[in-house]
């Protein structure tokens, strides 16, 4: 969507009257770069889609939000708003790549930076737009030093910290996950096997379903099923079977702290079928 197009300035407005709870027309001129005739243009025709929505102050010369605020565009729900704040404070966005306006004081917990370097993202970028192998040199954590790959990406992927590269591997003739930052001199090649159509763990999704730790008092299991957004006591999410181990690290179950119910405020309702897959998923 352009970001001059009437729409995006409808969705700034629906933004600025849910989150900041109020807007004036110099928001609009401000951000966009239109006319004051444009932008009470597109405030009029915010009030036509959504009346209800706000009301303008003329002592404070602003509109603000109604009481009976129904947003307008996806982009305005709480998990937009605070994806958008983390990243502002984080330096990933800058202002005028988002419709944050105030914004509450906020800290954010730091990790280690993980850097990939443009030569070596550029090349495997190509070899999954082109269908292309890559020869790298790859240092595995289980071998002292770097040695020769010869792989087929098709996918990227993030496991909250580093970013994969998934590719099948020539020489383990297997599908694997690869730490970008860990490849050097990243030449493009012939593929050396098949493409994602080949890879079922990554075409594979299976579904977790997550339960408060029994062990847990029931008022601590009443407070965990409303922080999860659990529907009748479970919370369920689809992962790539590629993923798995990821996911479960971030969750705290790659490890067993079943005797520590207050570190392991979630459980497994099903962990046998978990365990099956990880057997089956090798990591690099």
């Amino acid at each position: 969507m352009s970001r001059w197009g009437q729409d995006r300035r409808l969705a700034f407005i629906d933004f600025r009257l849910r989150w900041d709870g109020r807007l004036n027309r110099s928001d609009l001129i401000g951000f966009f770069g239109i006319s004051v005739p444009q932008a009470s243009l597109d405030i009029a025709r915010y009030t036509e889609l959504a009346p209800a929505n706000l009301t303008y102050d003329r002592s404070a010369r602003v509109y603000v939000s109604g009481s009976q605020f129904v947003p307008l565009f996806p982009s305005t729900n709480s998990s937009h708003y605070l994806s958008e704040l983390l990243a502002a404070e984080a330096g990933l966005l800058t202002a005028e790549a988002t419709f944050l306006g105030w914004r509450p004081p906020m800290a954010f917990v730091p990790s280690p930076g993980r850097a990939v370097l443009a030569d070596t993202l550029v090349p495997l970028l190509r070899a999954i737009r082109e269908g292309r192998g890559v020869r790298v040199q790859y240092q595995s954590m289980s071998r002292p030093e770097p040695s020769e790959r010869r792989l087929t990406p098709h996918a990227l992927a993030h496991d909250g910290f580093r970013w994969h590269v998934r590719a099948y591997c020539d020489s383990r003739a297997e599908f694997r996950d690869f730490v970008i930052a860990r490849m050097n001199d990243v030449q493009l090649d012939e593929p050396s096997g098949p493409g994602s159509v080949g890879d079922t763990a990554w075409n594979t999704l299976t579904e977790l379903v997550l339960v408060p730790n029994p062990k847990l008092s029931p008022s601590h299991r009443r407070a965990l099923e409303v922080d999860y957004g659990m529907v009748d006591g479970e919370a369920r999410m689809s992962c790539r079977e590629a993923l798995m181990f990821y996911v479960l690290r971030h969750l705290g179950l790659h490890v067993d702290l079943s005797e520590h119910p207050e570190s392991q405020q979630v459980v497994l309702k099903d962990k046998s079928q978990v365990e099956k897959v990880l057997a089956q998923t090798p990591i690099s």
